[in-house]
């Protein structure tokens, strides 16, 4: 009897072993966070804070966007009027190192340029002269000047063996004359794995490793076996199909390393709207099968914009502003994303989404299980955007609907008293307000556009508008409130005042019509 028990405690010794084994074998070296600093730049010790609260979720890794917030000397123009010192950046580096974060920097190279094109120094080297998004690859000798400089600059201030070059959502790739003549003559492939190399060169110059978005490279993949063998792909996926940008396979087989990175916020995501349910389900889907595929690490990305911009122009080409276009609600109203991401990020098990919602209800507020149910149907009320008066891709469903949805779900939201971390669900409830007075707004848009609409009504649409204006006053105090740690003052202005800038346009028009 004891030999059969010695022979199956081996036996069980021995599977517990295989199984620790697979875990660690899937599980992810790198696990990161991309912070993108496009618009709402985060005070210094706010990104402390965060940095702190991403060790404790078990992040080991940060890629900073700074686009326009990092202090280059080499190009003064490109810095904007929140920019960190260099100073600053040091202090947070180091103070992540402290933490165990490897703080990875991340420089534009192809997409995404506007920060740098807009100004008439780098005129040459747009692909399109009104559109600014993008570097030309047709200019090999003024980009490596260029690039050098930007990468070089920054990598001095990040000790990270990595260096994240982009290379994402170059929509006017082969545009210009130039590369449409190389790209009859070559095809498109060599045209970008001949600026990749070029870029990847430069960041291993400097003895770092280069990283980038795989989408581009992905829907061109004949040539990539020009890039060093080093560089790694980050294989972003939001929730659709798997080869959108053509197959990751292709990647792996070519002998790169691949990261995964789902997202926390992104497109359509607004000021006014964020699909919790879909970003969970994200999760759920998405990181199980990166660990199943191999991948060496997983990276939560972050928007804070679409990285589109709209631009002001003096003349036919000469740039007076860029507007970014689709703000969202600043990250400090994310945790729980966050905390969805980490358990999936440290679990071999897909997240279940009812389970977790109800276990972070309990453990943050206090909430009960029905209390945590009401909690979750108000927050994801319904999901959808108001496009030109219409609900967008929702025939039956009118803006008058969802409008009476979101007073109900406010309602709840002011009902429900956490117990604990009142300032975190003060975040949702305002977020709730903000989309409420949205919709609000939404059905008056959607009657003074209506064919039938007369004068007559315009007092009535008025005073509808001050009633939204009155609002979004009380809103803007919360707003300020809840953020002032977290963004500058200027930029919390600049969010409240374009929260209601449609709003007042159309109050002068009336008015105006009144006269």
């Amino acid at each position: 009897m004891k030999m059969k028990q010695f022979i199956l405690a081996l036996v069980l010794s021995a599977w517990c072993l295989g199984v620790l084994a697979q875990a660690d074998k899937k599980d992810f070296e790198v696990k990161g966070f991309h912070l993108d600093l496009r618009i709402q730049v985060m005070k210094p010790e706010a990104l402390k804070a965060f940095a702190k609260e991403l060790s404790d979720f078990g992040v080991n890794t940060l890629v900073m966007e700074w686009e326009g917030s990092f202090p280059f000397e080499s190009h003064p123009l490109i810095a904007n009027k929140n920019s960190y010192t260099k100073a600053e950046i040091r202090d947070f580096v180091s103070y992540c190192e402290s933490l165990g974060i490897d703080v990875i920097p991340l420089q534009q190279t192809l997409g995404h340029m506007e920060y740098v094109l807009r100004y008439a120094r780098y005129a040459k080297q747009r692909e399109d002269r009104k559109d600014v998004s993008q570097i030309c690859p047709s200019q090999p000798k003024l980009n490596k000047a260029l690039l050098t400089d930007l990468i070089t600059e920054m990598a001095e201030l990040h000790p990270s063996k990595y260096f994240h070059i982009g290379g994402d959502e170059a929509y006017l790739f082969g545009h210009c004359k130039h590369c449409s003549a190389k790209v009859e003559e070559h095809g498109k492939a060599k045209l970008l794995a001949e600026h990749l190399k070029m870029v990847c060169d430069i960041v291993v110059s400097l003895g770092k490793v280069p990283v980038l978005w795989a989408d581009v490279a992905n829907k061109y993949p004949e040539e990539l076996h020009q890039l060093p063998k080093e560089t790694v792909f980050v294989v972003w996926n939001y929730g659709w199909a798997l080869d959108r940008f053509g197959d990751p396979a292709k990647l792996v087989d070519l002998g790169f390393e691949v990261w995964g990175a789902p997202s926390l916020r992104s497109n359509p995501d607004n000021y006014y709207l964020t699909r919790w349910n879909y970003h969970l389900e994200n999760n759920r889907d998405f990181i199980p099968l990166c660990r199943e595929s191999g991948y060496n690490g997983i990276l939560m990305t972050s928007w804070s914009t679409s990285g589109i911009y709209s631009a002001i122009f003096e003349d036919k080409q000469t740039i007076i502003d860029l507007i970014a276009l689709r703000n969202v609600y600043p990250i400090s109203g994310f945790r729980i994303l966050l905390a969805a991401y980490a358990q999936s990020m440290n679990s071999s098990v897909a997240l279940d989404i009812e389970k977790f919602i109800a276990g972070y209800c309990d453990e943050r507020f206090g909430f009960t299980e029905s209390q945590s149910a009401e909690f979750w149907i108000a927050l994801q009320g319904a999901p959808y955007e108001v496009i030109d008066a219409r609900v967008d891709k929702q025939k039956d469903l009118t803006v008058e609907h969802m409008w009476e949805g979101a007073q109900q779900n406010q309602t709840t939201m002011h009902t429900l008293k956490p117990k604990t971390n009142k300032e975190e669900f003060a975040h949702f409830v305002l977020m709730n307000d903000i989309r409420e007075n949205y919709l609000a707004f939404k059905v008056v848009e959607a009657r003074v556009n209506h064919p039938g609409f007369t004068l007559a009504e315009r007092e009535e649409v008025l005073e509808d508008i001050e009633t939204i204006l009155a609002k979004d006053r009380k809103i803007s105090k919360q707003f300020c409130r809840l953020n002032k740690d977290l963004l500058y003052k200027s930029d919390i202005e600049v969010e409240n005042t374009l929260r209601t800038k449609r709003v007042l346009l159309l109050k002068r028009q009336l008015e105006k019509e009144r006269k």
